[in-house]
């Protein structure tokens, strides 16, 4: 059973600047197959944008998702994890923030994202959750 989140985080990172359009943002997730973004300054991590907070915090609203800024409709400064902490502080930081993701953070630079997906393989390989986050994860790669 892995201990640390290195072992079970998805490591690269997909980001975008916090002037990044939602629609460049959300572009970005349709090429890459995922849910969410880290809004970055540099190699400073200073949101988490998911697919969900466009909807509910643009779109919804009846914004033009054009003309919106990343860092005007993502989670800024979000927790972070680092690769060495171990699964249990990830779970435990997940629980308290009620995030279901976790940006990995090293020397101030992003290295992955951690989600509860990767935990629940990590921790129970044959639950319910940790099959979908396998067959999310067979998809994106093919």
């Amino acid at each position: 059973m892995a201990e640390l989140v290195r072992e079970v985080m998805t490591a690269g990172v997909a980001a975008v600047r916090p002037d990044a359009s939602l629609v460049e943002a959300a572009r970005l997730m349709r090429d890459l197959d995922i849910g969410d973004v880290l809004v970055a300054d540099g190699d400073t991590v200073v949101g988490m944008l998911t697919d969900r907070d466009i909807t509910l915090r643009s779109v919804a609203e009846g914004a033009d998702p054009a003309g919106v800024s990343a860092s005007s409709a993502c989670t800024p400064d979000p927790v972070c994890v680092a690769p060495d902490d171990s699964v249990m502080s990830a779970v435990r930081l997940m629980r308290t923030h009620a995030v279901r993701r976790l940006p990995v953070v090293e020397d101030g630079r992003p290295l992955g994202v951690v989600s509860l997906g990767d935990l629940a393989a990590a921790q129970d390989p044959h639950s319910a959750l940790a099959e979908i986050s396998v067959a999310e994860s067979n998809n994106e790669r093919s």
